[in-house]
């Protein structure tokens, strides 16, 4: 079953199993409820496609419906499949008074009736352990590792744009067999970001940059300017899993020292945003776990497991 987020990814991964999707009715009201329908299902097992993309907060509450609406349309088994997971990033408190959003999304989804959950590249490991369900979590970062692979020269350097993303820096770098460094930065509010050092050398190498989502753009952009700034050579290359390019990501990032940005389709593009855009479909990835756990089978031999 698709959502309403990403259609196209839904339609791939059908396509692939070789089956149609079931199509949902979402009916608005005047005040912006959402109401969805679904046709009969009664004894099916139910995989919704719907990655909380931006606007998130109406993305999880069409998820919800849609969970609770198959519920009471008798499937026997519900997986919500959300290649991107909204709210992964509130996984602490960072001061007295703040909420842990992925566990209330986590727990809501849970309550409206879905049993197992399909996600990629999580921001945060810690979902599975909040989520009161199990959660597949799977990794797009060999299939683009395979792409970059293939234009990206042998004498690169695999960037961590923060400390947070070192683990994943030294996945690509293992994957790619090239060095990697690490830019420390200081986020001063939800969009500004001050990269403040860099630990390796890149001097006269080319650079790729590697995160597992892009939002505003300030950590990319504050990282290119320090590797930059420390002889890079000149068109860096940005990938990450998630590429949400809200608020100001495309001016910050349509610059001439960023050559390239490799994302997902986990979060649908759009054609025109302006930026060199390269986009890696995890159709097959999603479509490859689903027929597993469809027939029962495990996942420990999927090629891009978590």
């Amino acid at each position: 079953m698709a959502g309403t987020a990403n259609h196209a990814l839904a339609g791939s991964v059908a396509g692939i199993l070789g089956i149609a999707p079931v199509s949902a009715a979402v009916e608005r009201f005047p005040d912006g409820e959402l109401r969805p329908v679904v046709g009969g299902m009664r004894g099916a097992d139910v995989y919704l496609v719907q990655p909380t993309s931006p606007p998130v907060n109406e993305h999880v509450m069409e998820s919800l419906l849609l969970i609770d609406a198959c519920r009471r349309a008798g499937a026997a088994q519900i997986t919500a499949v959300m290649p991107y997971f909204g709210y992964a990033r509130q996984d602490r408190r960072g001061r007295s008074g703040q909420a842990i959003g992925i566990r209330v999304v986590a727990d809501a989804l849970a309550s409206a009736g879905m049993r197992r959950l399909i996600v990629t590249d999580p921001h945060t490991t810690a979902l599975e352990a909040i989520c009161a369900v199990p959660v597949e979590m799977l990794t797009a970062v060999p299939s683009l590792a395979r792409v970059l692979g293939e234009q990206v020269p042998d004498e690169a350097v695999v960037v961590a744009p923060d400390l947070g993303a070192v683990k994943l820096a030294e996945h690509y770098g293992a994957l790619l067999s090239c060095p990697v460094a690490v830019v420390r930065k200081t986020r001063l509010s939800g969009t500004r970001v001050v990269a403040e050092e860099l630990v390796g050398d890149v001097r006269d190498r080319p650079v790729v940059i590697v995160d597992d989502m892009i939002s505003t753009g300030g950590t990319i952009e504050a990282a290119a300017e320090v590797v930059a700034g420390h002889g890079a050579a000149p068109e860096i290359v940005v990938v990450a899993t998630h590429g949400l390019f809200v608020a100001s990501a495309a001016e910050r990032l349509n610059r001439g020292m960023i050559r390239r940005i490799l994302v997902t389709d986990t979060v649908a593009q759009r054609p025109d945003s302006g930026m060199p855009l390269d986009v890696c479909s995890v159709a097959p990835l999603l479509a490859d776990a689903i027929g597993r756990l469809y027939r029962n089978e495990p996942l420990d031999q999927l090629p891009a497991r978590a």
